[in-house]
């Protein structure tokens, strides 16, 4: 065998083995992506994308009834505003018809026949008549002036009915385009997942466990709270050492552990529910059976439509899921967590607010 034939075979045996290790990699691929380890970040990220579908959906829900109570109402307004126009022009004429008698002069020929009189019995006669020519003209005139404006009131309520129709037309496009988006994003993660099948099965758990029992229970939760805060005032009355008074100046200071003694007095669910005082904002979590919630927030001083301190939703988790804004809005317009000192006594008005070394201060002042 000669040194040209062996070299010949060698580079054919590498050559074999070249192209069969390439096919045992490119067989092996999908294995090692399917084997790849799974980002718990991206999981997460997933649900709680799936969880804020879900909930913007209910926000248009709720926005779309919103709309079509509001068409309904513009409907009747403009068919009221259709009758008094057709009521209003009846009234336009019979109130032409005494403008343009004074005008022509037509009035005055009555006056000069007062003076014509011959007895006192006619003079006092055409008197009446005449009282009763101008106590009709007036009384016409005035049918015109307040149907008329009552009509411009029917006008001016209509465009703010149209108005408000806009702004609410803009809010649902906005919230549908924000829901597409979101539904976007979570199809184009999971057609790049081997595992997509398993991951939409996590979502519907995940939605149906929050619509069944999540939601209940976070609403059960401001439900108590919203009851508990308006029975604050009436104990900060009965525990004077957590108000300070200077003149006509009030202060009350709220320690953490105190106001979670109060709410622990007023509901037992709060025996799993802690609320701590940080700068500027105010954190209560707890967990209970399957449930784990966590409620960030702020106050702020409202003058309108009464004085207090009115309580803001910054972060809502559920379970350590984010559930978006529009959650959140909705729970804090259906439940009411502020602070109003008039219910301690009458003149008292909050002056300011704020979180500082766990201590929640409300500085209050005299109205008189």
């Amino acid at each position: 065998m000669t040194l040209t034939e062996i070299s010949i075979r060698e580079r054919i045996t590498i050559a074999l083995l070249a192209s069969l290790l390439c096919a045992f990699i490119m067989l092996r691929l999908p294995v090692l992506a399917e084997e790849r380890p799974e980002s718990p970040d991206d999981l997460h990220s997933l649900l709680e994308k799936s969880l804020s579908v879900v909930e913007i959906d209910k926000e248009i829900a709720r926005i779309g009834q919103e709309k079509d109570a509001l068409l309904l109402t513009m409907t009747e307004a403009e068919k009221q505003l259709a009758a008094q126009e057709l009521a209003i022009d009846g009234k336009r004429k019979q109130a032409g018809d005494v403008l343009r008698a004074y005008y022509m002069g037509e009035r005055d020929m009555l006056y000069f026949s007062l003076l014509t009189m011959d007895s006192w019995t006619k003079f006092f006669t055409l008197l009446d008549y005449l009282d009763i020519i101008i106590s009709q003209d007036k009384h016409t005139l005035n049918a015109y002036i307040g149907q008329y404006r009552d009509l411009q009131e029917r006008i001016t309520m209509l465009e703010g009915k149209q108005a408000e129709l806009a702004a609410v037309e803009d809010r649902l496009n906005i919230q549908r385009d924000r829901v597409l988006a979101l539904e976007s994003q979570l199809e184009g993660e999971l057609a790049g997942r081997s595992d997509s099948d398993r991951i939409r099965l996590l979502i519907e758990q995940l939605t149906g466990f929050w619509e069944s029992t999540g939601l209940k229970e976070v609403r059960a939760y401001f439900g108590a709270l919203s009851d508990s805060m308006g029975k604050l005032p009436g104990w900060i009355q009965n525990n004077k050492d957590l108000m300070e008074i200077k003149g006509l100046q009030y202060t009350i200071r709220m320690p953490e552990d105190k106001l979670n003694e109060f709410l622990r007095e007023q509901d037992e669910r709060f025996n799993d529910l802690s609320f701590r005082f940080e700068d500027d904002s105010i954190t209560a979590s707890g967990k209970r059976d399957q449930i784990e919630i966590s409620i960030t927030g702020h106050y702020s001083l409202v003058q309108e439509p009464r004085n207090g301190l009115l309580f803001h939703v910054d972060e809502l988790l559920f379970n350590g899921f984010m559930l978006p804004d529009t959650t959140r809005k909705a729970l804090e317009e259906e439940f009411d967590l502020g602070f109003y000192p008039g219910l301690i006594t009458p003149f008292l008005k909050a002056k300011s607010v704020e979180v500082k070394d766990g201590d929640l201060i409300i500085k209050l002042g005299v109205s008189l």
